[in-house]
């Protein structure tokens, strides 16, 4: 039986769109608090309606420049959702949502 090589080229890309908020007041986040799409503003300036739902790729939290934990937050198309973190964020903080979407073409 004869060697066959193969060759296969697999690209990735992504996609990446930014969400910002700067808190107006003080947030006191226990497990369980939520933060709506809507307070937050697209890459654009332009206000979110809703945050995009990623299928193949993931979310990334920043708080005040520093990205947090994958499991102390979930996105969903409506609301940032704080998990099994408690403290309180003063106001002028900045909270960045990143979401990374990832397609793969052989």
């Amino acid at each position: 039986m004869a060697l066959s090589i193969i060759n296969i080229h697999v690209n990735v890309t992504g996609t990446s769109t930014r969400f910002f908020n700067v808190l107006a007041t003080p947030l006191t986040i226990t497990d369980g608090t939520t933060v709506a799409a809507t307070t937050f503003l697209n890459d654009s300036g332009i206000a979110a309606t809703t945050f995009p739902i990623v299928t193949n790729g993931y979310y990334n939290l920043y708080i005040n420049g520093v990205l947090q934990e994958g499991g102390s937050y979930t996105v969903s198309a409506t609301e940032l959702t704080f998990n099994t973190v408690t403290g309180t964020l003063s106001a002028g903080t900045p909270i960045i949502i990143e979401a990374v979407e990832l397609v793969t073409t052989l």
